[in-house]
């Protein structure tokens, strides 16, 4: 998966508990730093086989993934890897932020066991959540309002009354932390198997809008919540299937952003690109999958960690990478590319 090009709009053009040993003191950072620190994970993809009941399954959606399941994310998504990656991430966080596919097959069962593993990472740090695709699997999952009932408390805004009532809780949600305005955006709908594309609306977009001109956010830095990429070069068809299908309006609500931070996940890879602004350019950053076993250490567990000042200014931005060989967590760029896809 790699950027081909730049999309033309006007707004935004795109450019340029576990057995593991961790390798660094991962003591609590002093919340007196000028500095505030924001932890990325994402596709944490929880499961639960003995969850996996075939009357459950069998003919809707989910049995697709369980297919994939058990053909693929069986044997690369790790869950000693995935307790060190939550562990290092909350140690060294003032905030620890979720960008979507926190379940697997958005079964009950994976629904309790994400929760209780995110409980734990907010004993240390703030958390905040956004769903993904796999969480929002079935029209259902949005009936039985599953997503807001096991992570809404991740999400008590500072500005609820610019958030909107949707099926997966109240998005946007806002907080307000020193020099960052951290905002979480829906991508996650119910879509035909084999189908993965993500939408936020038309509701959620005027409601976006007016979170970004309201004073409280302007005199901040954002920072940007969505599961799916917000930039893709990609074939239309392709974006339909797998993309984020109003990302081109996601990107116009953006005009007015000097600078920030744009964090997604569902690709399952590292990455970096850049979108330009008429007012200035902002950072895209995709995280990896929180439990992948992988030889590519840009797809491998870890969590990407971002320092950000009390004036706004981003400091630094690096990924911390699971070593397979040491079971320690080590310091990587992210790699830049054309596109975030």
């Amino acid at each position: 998966m790699r950027g081909v090009g730049c999309p033309g709009t006007a707004a935004g053009t795109l450019c340029g508990a576990p057995t593991l040993t961790l390798a660094r003191d991962h003591s609590t950072p002093s919340r007196e730093s000028p500095m505030i620190r924001i932890a990325h994970i994402s596709d944490l993809h929880v499961l639960s086989r003995t969850a996996a009941h075939w009357r459950r399954i069998i003919f809707n959606k989910r049995m697709t993934g369980y297919a994939n399941l058990v053909l693929h994310r069986g044997r690369v998504h790790r869950r000693d890897y995935l307790l060190a990656v939550l562990s290092a991430a909350a140690a060294q966080a003032d905030q620890l932020v979720v960008t979507g596919d926190i379940t697997n097959l958005s079964l009950e069962h994976e629904y309790e066991e994400a929760a209780a593993l995110l409980d734990e990472a907010s004993r240390r740090t703030e958390v905040t959540v956004v769903p993904g695709n796999h969480d929002i699997y079935l029209t259902s999952t949005l009936r039985d309002h599953r997503f807001p009932q096991h992570f809404g408390r991740f999400n008590q805004s500072d500005l609820p009354e610019l958030a909107q009532d949707l099926p997966v809780g109240r998005y946007p949600c806002v907080k307000l932390r020193h020099g960052v305005a951290i905002v979480a955006l829906s991508s996650g709908v119910p879509q035909p198997p084999f189908v993965a594309a993500g939408y936020i609306g038309h509701a959620q977009l005027e409601a976006f809008e007016k979170v970004l001109a309201h004073p409280e956010v302007q005199r901040r830095t954002p920072v940007v919540l969505i599961h799916h990429p917000p930039i893709d070069p990609r074939p239309r068809l392709v974006q339909l299937r797998d993309g984020l299908v109003d990302a081109v309006a996601l990107r116009r609500a953006f005009a007015g952003i000097t600078r920030g931070l744009v964090l997604f996940g569902h690709l399952h890879v590292r990455v970096r690109c850049a979108l330009r602004t008429p007012s200035g350019e902002l950072a895209v950053i995709g995280a990896s999958g929180a439990a992948l076993d992988h030889p590519d250490s840009s797809v491998r567990a870890g969590f990407n960690l971002y320092e950000i000042a009390d004036d706004g200014s981003v400091a630094s931005v690096e990924a911390h990478v699971l070593d397979p060989r040491s079971g320690a967590l080590e310091r990587m760029a992210i790699r830049n590319t054309l596109g975030c896809v």
